[in-house]
C-alpha cells in the first residue's frame, strides 16, 4: 500500500489523460495534488469531480510560456507550502510533416511544450526540494524518446530524446541530495490528447486513425495499447520511499515495443 500522506504533488497537464490518471493515483494514496492545464473550465470540473476538499487544487497556465510555468509553481507553493513531487507530463506536438517541410513554428512549439516546460518547472521547484533534501521528479517521456520509428514527427522524437537526457543530467546533479529524477516512457495510450492529435498524425502518414492505432498495438509484444492506469501505477511506485534508490532511469510502459 502506497502512503503519500503529507506529500504535495504538482502534475502538469493534469486535467486529462495520463496526467489526470497520475494525479488521481496520488490523491488516492493520500497526497495533496495541484494540477495544471490551460482550460479553467476543465480544471474546475476536474476538482469538483474529485471531491477531495482542500487536497486538490487547480492552477491555470500554458506550459509553453516560462512566466506561466513559474507562476504555476509559485501558486502551488503558496497554496500548500511545499512541493515534494513534480510530474512534468504536459507535452506534445502539432504540424506533422517530413523534416524538409516542417515549419519553424511547429518545431519551436514542440521544444517549448516538451523540453522547455520540463526545464522551467524543474528549475523552479528544486530550491524547495533542496531545502528539505527530499524530492521526486518524474518526466513523462515516450517510447519515441528512445527510438525513431515514425515519420513526420521528428520534432516530437527529438525533444522526447532531449527530455531523457535532461532526466539523466538532473538525476546525476541532485542524487546525493535526496532528490530522484526519472522518466516514464509510455507506448501508445489512447488518451483524449491522442484522439485529438492522432487523426492528423495518421493523415500525414497516409493512414486512417484506426490503422494508426493498430500499428502501435502490433509493434508491441502485448498487441494492444497501454492504459493510463499502467502508467499511473509506475508513477505511484517511483514517488514512494521504496523507490529512493532509483534515479536517472528511463522506464518503459510500452508493452514491449522495440524488443
Amino acid at each position: 500500500m502506497h502512503n503519500l500522506d503529507g506529500k504535495v504533488a504538482l502534475v502538469t497537464g493534469g486535467t486529462r489523460g495520463i496526467g489526470r490518471g497520475i494525479a488521481e493515483a496520488f490523491l488516492s494514496a493520500g497526497a495533496s495534488v495541484a494540477i495544471n492545464g490551460r482550460s479553467a473550465e476543465k480544471g474546475a470540473a476536474t476538482i469538483r469531480e474529485w471531491s477531495a476538499g482542500d487536497r486538490a487544487f487547480y492552477v491555470a497556465g500554458d506550459v509553453t510560456q516560462k512566466v506561466e510555468v513559474e507562476a504555476m509553481v509559485d501558486a502551488t507553493l503558496a497554496q500548500f507550502g511545499r512541493i515534494d513531487i513534480l510530474v512534468n507530463n504536459a507535452g506534445g506536438s502539432t504540424g506533422f510533416a517530413p523534416i524538409h517541410e516542417l515549419s519553424e513554428a511547429a518545431w519551436q512549439e514542440a521544444s517549448a511544450w516538451i523540453l522547455d516546460s520540463c526545464f522551467w518547472a524543474t528549475r523552479r521547484v528544486l530550491p524547495d526540494m533542496l531545502q528539505r533534501q527530499w524530492g521526486r521528479i518524474i518526466n513523462v517521456s515516450s517510447v519515441e524518446g528512445s527510438q525513431a520509428s515514425k515519420k513526420n514527427v521528428s520534432h516530437y522524437i527529438t525533444f522526447k530524446h532531449a527530455m531523457n537526457g535532461f532526466t539523466k543530467a538532473a538525476a546525476f546533479e541532485y542524487g546525493d541530495q535526496g532528490i530522484t529524477v526519472n522518466a516514464i516512457s509510455p507506448g501508445a495510450v489512447e488518451t483524449d490528447l491522442m484522439m485529438a492529435q492522432g487523426p492528423a498524425a495518421a493523415e500525414s502518414m497516409g493512414l486512417t486513425y484506426e490503422a494508426f492505432k493498430d500499428g502501435y498495438a502490433q509493434e508491441s509484444a502485448i498487441k494492444r495499447l497501454n492504459t493510463v492506469d499502467e502508467v499511473a501505477g509506475l508513477a505511484l511506485f517511483l514517488v514512494g520511499e521504496q523507490a529512493g534508490g532509483i534515479t536517472g532511469a528511463i522506464l518503459p510502459v510500452d508493452g514491449g515495443t522495440g524488443l
